[in-house]
């Protein structure tokens, strides 16, 4: 096949973790004989950097074009100082929504080969594989009105979701639900919000089209415990922008590492892919981040983007092996291991491949 890449780079490690994910698209390419044309485009600290605004007009033209995108990371402390709408987060919010990209998937699994990398029991992890569907374009981080007050004493954000809103990322949930284990799990905070109310009652509502789905309901903070106790249990988990956020990183302490998750962000006509690790501006330039997410990331792409099954089934299974054969990056190396530089772990992936 013959396809075209929107690259995002992004900043700190963002730049590095990419490029390991185009040794890999490489790899895939010449194993299938397929065609994929790359273009980058800067965003965030690296358009600020070169004196364009956080979300570039042209970056945005690619972005919206309707091909897949693929971004590293953005974050840069240099323009932490910037007020609001020039601050590298909005270019993100900005980007997603620019995009239409509502729903956020998330998954995180247990590794063969990492048991003694999380802080878990790994009686209790092992076996662990499920899916965090975030709603992404709603809730706090994008409610009207939201800012600080002048006096700088008070705050206020805007929590808002309609039934529209819902609707959607929940159809995306159990038609993943349908597709894996035919359970979903929705979490709110119902019992006290009222945002969350409409959600479960929306949800609930939208079971009977789905009658082949088990749903069930958890508080928030009950599921932050039981994903901590038992994370073999869940499959499909529903969440929104918010809880999903906090949830998605606790699941990632449950496989090791924030480098190890992948990231999908589906909409009606474009679809984001990203590791769900941040910039890490201090490690940049040295080699020695995880590319795993990014590599994930990308056959996440293939599978949501190209319905190219095989492709992404084959990343997964070489980036598995070379986790399972023992090499590690820095942040999951334990006293006495040896650490695989972010470049020469891509190239064992794509050797596998």
């Amino acid at each position: 096949m013959n396809r075209s890449l929107v690259l995002l780079p992004g900043d700190g490690i963002g730049p590095e973790v990419v490029a390991a994910a185009e040794v890999v698209l490489q790899a895939v390419c010449r194993k299938f004989s397929h065609q994929v044309d790359t273009r980058s485009y800067p965003i965030g600290g690296a358009a600020l950097r070169a004196d364009l605004p956080v979300y570039p007009a042209e970056t945005r033209a690619a972005c919206t074009a309707g091909l897949p995108v693929l971004l590293g990371a953005v974050g840069d402390p240099a323009f932490d100082h910037l007020p609001r709408e020039q601050k590298i987060e909005t270019g993100l919010l900005a980007l997603r929504s620019s995009m239409g990209v509502y729903a956020n998937l998330r998954p995180a699994r247990a590794w063969e080969g990492l048991e003694d990398a999380t802080p878990f029991k790994p009686e209790r992890t092992a076996g662990t594989d499920l899916i965090i569907v975030r709603e992404l374009l709603g809730g706090l981080y994008f409610g009207e009105p939201r800012g600080i007050a002048s006096d700088g004493q008070s705050a206020h954000n805007t929590m808002t979701y309609s039934v529209g809103e819902v609707q959607r990322v929940a159809r995306v949930a159990f038609a993943l639900a349908q597709a894996r284990t035919r359970r979903l799990l929705s979490v709110d905070k119902a019992n006290v919000l009222e945002t969350s109310q409409l959600w479960r009652r929306t949800v609930s509502a939208m079971a009977a089209d789905y009658p082949d789905v088990a749903l069930e309901h958890q508080y928030v903070d009950a599921f932050a415990m039981n994903l901590a106790l038992n994370p073999t249990r869940f499959d499909v988990v529903l969440t929104e922008n918010l809880f999903g956020d906090i949830l998605s990183d606790e699941a990632g302490a449950v496989s090791g590492s924030l480098g190890l998750l992948p990231s999908a962000s589906l909409g009606d006509h474009g679809a984001l892919f990203e590791p769900v690790h941040g910039s890490a501006p201090t490690l940049a330039g040295k080699d020695v981040a995880n590319p795993a997410g990014a590599i994930g990331s990308l056959a996440l792409l293939f599978r949501h983007s190209w319905k190219a099954e095989d492709e992404a089934l084959a990343i997964e299974s070489a980036l598995a092996a070379t986790i399972r054969e023992g090499h590690r990056t820095a942040d999951l190396v334990t006293a006495g291991q040896a650490a695989t530089s972010c470049s020469q772990f891509a190239r064992l992936v794509a050797d596998r491949l």
